[in-house]
């Protein structure tokens, strides 16, 4: 990769946040600028606009901006004027309001430049939005832009983006630019310390503290399916226990079928016809006809027991009954035996299912017709739904600043659709011990499902309490709108906790998204297959990170999202099928993962 020098802006006014010197904030045990610093550490020469500080290192140059809070436009002119000696041909541009920023991140955006040629290269973060105070530039580029400006004093940003320009999706990249945000990002910097501090007891590095980049849907699922701890294994009664999976192979005690049996309604008959008919009939379930001679046929019906002697069982349609009880085969009609041999499906000790399957309905069904009534299972997983917030009421009429829990009431049943029983469902305030309360009272249950307080605002306080219980995070983000927030962890207890975001659309989304490997986590049953066909919109809906939208099964196959939707609410989700997985920068046509909405 070529050379490149580093313009660091460190200046600002902080105006959202009363004018702080944001770029000295501590975050994780180091300031914003250190972070900054840190991640342009290989470049040739680095620069920092913004007021003078002596605490830096001297062989970083320092400059001002002129005047004094004339905005990044200006002091990006300041630095560049301040490398023309022995420049580099590239000038990496970022600002010193990203905490979690590494090296990782500049050298995403080199790659990204090497194999386009392009004048500048920006970061998107988690949502796809870019970042246009993370780029990469071609140092003539940058000059040439500069040089179109009447003056660089408090010009937006966007006035000096050069045509030629590629966005690339880059974790690590949030900045902070309000107290919340402050907050939330130091909420995410303990839950790493502590996961870092629990790896090094085990010989792991602890010493970055950047958090892990956002999980796709697909790789959060195989971390769910891979680290969960599974549920202890027990004998039970297999239909009172849905959603659970086999912890063993299940055979046959006895053979199926357990007889020799019709498979047809018609006549057991003896030798070759013509035959005399007799006049006693043989059901199913019933007292089995006595053994036939040579020439005779009696009435039988699907399933009974045919009698010794028989030799076939002539259907129906295949028959015709004579005066004097003389029954004859229809001529042109095929030559069958129609009689399920015992056994001949299965034999006792025989496979039925494999351990890691689903107890379903079919296999409940299959168990029973080879004499299983009970099993070795883990599971079903047994879940509370956590709603947080003050503002959140479920019953009575509202107060001011209250707003209905409204999808409380239906996650029981979405929780039901993947197998999970929920135990009960407790509204949580907000206060300063609740979620560590919360965390500690799980011994009831397998699966904490927290709706809100994921985000690390000044209400979110979800990730500090996981922090404090000393819980292993295994999804910390997911890279996906709506519901990058969402976290997975597993207490000390084997509990998991799934937080999920606050907004409605997101929270039911999300939880769709991972509720199944959750399953197939906690109780070892193998992954189901998705359900994929071609998305045919999806190039009006796509963005720069994957999507999950509401979405219709097109009538001629395949699936159409949702190009307008709100997440406040369900209202969307009123007259559609489920819900498809858009892919970043999808074509039309392109294959995406459709979810069934429950019933």
């Amino acid at each position: 990769m070529r050379a490149a020098d580093a313009i660091v802006l460190a200046g600002g006014r902080a105006s959202r946040m009363g004018g702080i010197d944001k770029p000295g904030l501590v975050i994780g045990g180091r300031s914003l600028l250190d972070a900054a610093l840190s991640a342009v550490a290989g470049c040739e020469h680095t620069v920092v606009v913004g007021p003078h500080r002596p605490e830096l290192a001297p062989n970083l140059l320092q400059v001002r901006e002129v005047p004094p809070g004339s905005g990044p436009v200006a002091a990006i002119d300041a630095g560049l004027r301040a490398l023309n000696a022995d420049p580099a041909p590239l000038v990496v541009v970022l600002a010193a309001d990203m905490p979690f920023l590494t090296s990782a991140a500049i050298a995403a955006l080199m790659r990204r430049e090497a194999e386009t040629g392009a004048d500048a290269v920006f970061a998107a973060d988690d949502a796809g939005r870019p970042q246009y105070l993370i780029g990469l530039w071609r140092r003539a580029a940058l000059v040439a832009e500069l040089a179109k400006l009447d003056s660089p004093v408090n010009q937006p940003m966007k006035a000096l983006i050069p045509t030629d320009t590629v966005i690339v999706s880059v974790p690590g990249v949030a900045d902070v630019d309000t107290d919340d945000e402050v907050l939330r990002a130091r909420a995410e910097a303990a839950t790493v310390t502590a996961v870092a501090g629990s790896s090094s007891e085990a010989g792991a590095d602890d010493s970055d503290i950047s958090p892990r980049p956002p999980l796709t849907v697909d790789e959060a699922r195989n971390v769910l399916r891979s680290d969960l701890s599974r549920l202890t294994a027990y004998r039970t009664q297999l239909r009172a226990v849905r959603g659970a999976a086999l912890a063993a192979p299940l055979t046959a005690h006895g053979p199926l079928p357990r007889f020799d049996v019709s498979a047809m309604d018609g006549y057991a008959v003896s030798g070759d016809g013509p035959w005399r008919l007799r006049r006693d009939i043989g059901f199913a379930g019933g007292q089995r006809p006595v053994g036939l001679l040579s020439g005779e046929a009696v009435r039988i019906a699907t399933g009974a027991h045919v009698p010794d002697g028989t030799t076939a069982v002539l259907r129906d349609e295949f028959a015709e009954v004579r005066p004097g009880h003389a029954l004859h085969r229809l001529p042109d009609t095929p030559l069958r035996e129609d009689i399920r041999r015992r056994g001949e499906d299965r034999g006792a000790g025989d496979l039925v299912a494999a351990a890691s399957t689903p107890v379903s309905p079919a296999l409940i069904s299959a168990a029973a017709s080879v004499e299983v009534s009970e099993a070795l299972v883990r599971g079903p997983v047994r879940a509370r739904i956590v709603m947080t917030g003050d503002e959140i009421r479920s019953d009575g009429p509202l107060q001011s600043g209250q707003t209905r829990d409204s999808i409380g009431p239906a996650l029981p049943d979405i929780l039901s659709y993947y197998g999970i029983r929920t135990v009960d469902r407790v509204h949580l305030r907000d206060t300063p011990s609740g979620f560590d309360e919360v965390l500690t009272a799980t011994e009831d249950i397998d699966l904490l499902v927290v709706v809100g307080a994921t985000g690390g605002g000044a209400a979110d306080q979800l990730r500090g309490a996981i922090a404090r219980a000393q819980a292993r995070l295994l999804v910390h983000r997911l890279r996906l709108r709506p519901g990058g927030s969402t976290l997975v962890a597993e207490l000390r207890s084997g509990t998991t906790v799934l937080g999920l975001p606050g907004n409605p659309f997101a929270a039911v989304a999300t939880l769709m998204a991972l509720a199944a490997a959750i399953v197939e986590g906690r109780t070892g049953a193998r992954p189901g297959r998705p359900l994929t066909g071609p998305l045919h919109n999806a190039a009006a809906i796509t963005a720069a990170v994957p999507r999950i939208v509401p979405a219709r099964i097109a009538p001629y196959g395949g699936w159409l999202g949702e190009p307008q939707m709100s997440t406040a609410h369900l209202g969307d989700l009123v007259d559609r099928d489920g819900l498809v997985l858009v892919p970043a920068q999808a074509a039309d046509g392109v294959t995406a993962e459709f979810l069934p909405l429950p019933a």
